[in-house]
């Protein structure tokens, strides 16, 4: 699978539970969009991705992604219910850094 160098920087961050890693790949004003709250900026993004890393432990296996639309199909697995469930992932790319994530089940 042929995806952005930041995607695939993003995914390792995760599956190290690197919050800052992870937060490193958002431009300064980002924004993430998940279960049904947005983060905006690196300081949100990092902090809601910490949580998250603490409660869920969730970790990602890339199984598609559609280079014109950004999306990334994803299995998500971790300490919560349903998992591993499949997550998309819909991505907006700003010179080489994510500026928006919206992640949808």
């Amino acid at each position: 699978m042929n995806l952005p160098n930041i995607i695939s920087e993003m995914i390792k961050a995760q599956n190290e539970f690197n919050s800052s890693a992870y937060a490193n790949c958002f431009t300064e004003n980002a924004e993430v969009y998940d279960e049904g709250k947005n983060h905006n900026g690196k300081t949100e993004i990092e902090n809601w991705i910490d949580k998250a890393n603490k409660e869920y432990q969730a970790t990602m296996k890339p199984l598609h992604y559609n280079e014109n639309d950004n999306i990334l199909s994803a299995e998500a697995s971790g300490n919560f219910p349903g998992s591993p469930i499949v997550l998309k992932y819909h991505f907006q790319l700003s010179e080489g850094y994510i500026q928006s994530l919206k992640i949808t089940g």
